[in-house]
C-alpha cells in the first residue's frame, strides 16, 4: 500500500517537492556570494512575523514574508553602507528575531509549544490545500527571479565591482536577492523550518560543487539532489514515523557525505596513476600525464 495514496502526505510531497527545488536554486547565488548563512537569519526574522500574525489573527506566512523581507533589506542596506560587518548584521537577525518570535507566540492565544515547533522545525504532513497553493506561487516566483536573472546575479556574485562598472542595477540586483531570500525561506517554513532552511540552500549546493564545474551545472544539479533529498526524506518520514524536516535534511547531509567520500577516492586513484608513471619515467612523464586537482568551488560559466 502506497503512502502516497493519502491526500495529506501527497500535500506534504508536493510541499517537499517545491522547497528542495526552489532552495537550492537561490542558494546557488548565496553560495557563490559566501552569505550561506544568511538563510538562518533571515529565518529567525520570520520567526517574528509568524509571532506577530499569530498575536493579530492575521496569517502567519504573510506576516513572515513581510517580516523576513524587511530584514533582508536592512541587512542588505546595511552591509551596502559598511555601517556594520556582515557577521554583526547576522548576529542581529539571529538573536532579535528568534527571540521577538518566541516573545511574540507567547504573548498570543494559542501557546502551545507544538505550535511554535511546526514552525520552527517544519511540519509538511499538517500542509493543507492552501498551503500548498501559496507555496506554488512563492515558489514560481523564486524560480523566475534565479533562472531568469540568471545573467545578471551570476555577474553580480561574481565581482559586484565589473558588474557595476558594466551598468548592471547593483544596488536593485542585490535587494532582489535578499527579498528573494526571504521569500524562500518563508516556502521552506512549512517543509522544514525555519530553522532547518538554511541547511536545503547550501548543503545540495556543495554537494554539486564536488562533481560540477559550471554555475550553470552546479545550479542544476544542486536542485536536483534538492527534489531527491526531499522526495526520499518525506518517504522515510512516513515509514519510519520520524520528523519529516530534519528527516530531509538528514538525506541531503547523507548525499553530501556520500558524494564527498567518492570525490575523494576518485582523485586517489588518479594520484596513484599519475604517480606510478612519475616516479618510473622521471620529470618528462609526471609533466606529460599530470592531473590537475579538482577545484569545486571554482565557478567560471553562466
Amino acid at each position: 500500500m502506497s503512502l502516497f495514496q493519502y491526500d495529506f502526505m501527497l500535500r506534504a510531497l508536493l510541499g517537499a517537492l517545491v522547497t528542495g527545488l526552489t532552495a537550492p536554486a537561490l542558494g546557488t547565488y548565496l553560495v557563490q556570494r559566501r552569505l550561506a548563512l544568511i538563510g538562518d537569519g533571515i529565518g529567525h526574522v520570520a520567526l517574528t512575523g509568524v509571532g506577530v500574525g499569530l498575536l493579530t489573527g492575521g496569517s502567519p506566512v504573510l506576516a513572515a514574508v513581510l517580516a523576513a523581507a524587511a530584514g533582508a533589506v536592512v541587512v542588505e542596506l546595511i552591509r551596502e553602507r559598511g555601517r556594520a560587518s556582515g557577521d554583526v548584521a547576522l548576529a542581529l537577525l539571529f538573536y532579535g528575531g528568534i527571540s521577538g518570535g518566541v516573545f511574540l507566540v507567547g504573548l498570543s492565544a494559542d501557546k502551545t509549544s507544538a505550535n511554535l515547533t511546526a514552525y520552527l522545525f517544519g511540519s509538511p504532513l499538517t500542509t493543507s490545500r492552501a498551503d500548498l497553493v501559496t507555496m506554488g506561487l512563492l515558489g514560481a516566483v523564486v524560480l523566475g527571479v534565479a533562472l531568469l536573472l540568471r545573467p545578471w546575479l551570476f555577474a553580480l556574485c561574481q565581482d559586484e565591482e565589473y558588474a557595476q562598472v558594466s551598468g548592471l542595477p547593483v544596488r536593485a540586483l542585490n535587494l532582489l536577492l535578499a527579498v528573494t531570500t526571504a521569500v524562500t525561506v518563508t516556502v521552506a517554513m512549512r517543509a522544514v523550518g525555519l530553522l532547518l532552511v538554511s541547511a536545503l540552500m547550501v548543503v545540495p549546493v556543495a554537494t554539486a560543487q564536488q562533481v560540477t564545474r559550471g554555475f550553470r551545472a552546479t545550479m542544476t544539479a544542486a536542485m536536483a539532489i534538492g527534489v531527491l533529498s526531499a522526495a526520499a526524506g518525506i518517504w522515510f518520514a512516513g515509514t519510519y514515523d520520524t520528523a519529516p524536516g530534519a528527516t530531509i535534511v538528514l538525506v541531503a547531509i547523507a548525499a553530501f557525505l556520500v558524494v564527498a567520500v567518492g570525490t575523494g577516492l576518485r582523485r586517489a586513484v588518479r594520484r596513484r596513476r599519475v604517480a606510478g608513471p612519475a616516479s618510473a619515467g622521471a620529470g618528462a612523464v609526471a609533466d606529460a600525464d599530470h592531473v590537475p586537482e579538482d577545484q569545486p568551488d571554482v565557478v567560471l560559466d553562466r
